[in-house]
């Protein structure tokens, strides 16, 4: 099973939005080890997962999001009101 995960920064309003077999532990990775882009917005909270069968599916999901560039829809996401699976 693959997952799109999105982390909300407990710092300020900002998103990161990944895949990964085990989202509990890329939130640990993020909030702990992570170097880059997530180290600045620490802590990070684990706010939506959506599963898939495929790593195939899950990255596709995850694009989809991302060309989202928007806090608006993935908030909509996070919240319900909008489900990943209508744009696949």
């Amino acid at each position: 099973m693959y997952y799109l995960y999105i982390l909300k920064s407990q710092q300020k309003e900002t998103y990161y939005i990944g895949c990964s077999d085990d989202p509990a532990r890329r939130c640990y990775f993020h909030n702990n080890d992570s170097k880059g882009y997530t180290l600045k917005y620490r802590p990070w909270q684990l706010v939506y997962t959506q599963s898939f069968s495929t790593i195939e599916e899950a990255l596709a999901a995850e694009k989809i999001v991302k060309n989202w560039k928007s806090k608006k829809m993935t908030n909509y996401l996070v919240k319900g009101i909008v489900e990943i699976g209508e744009y696949l």
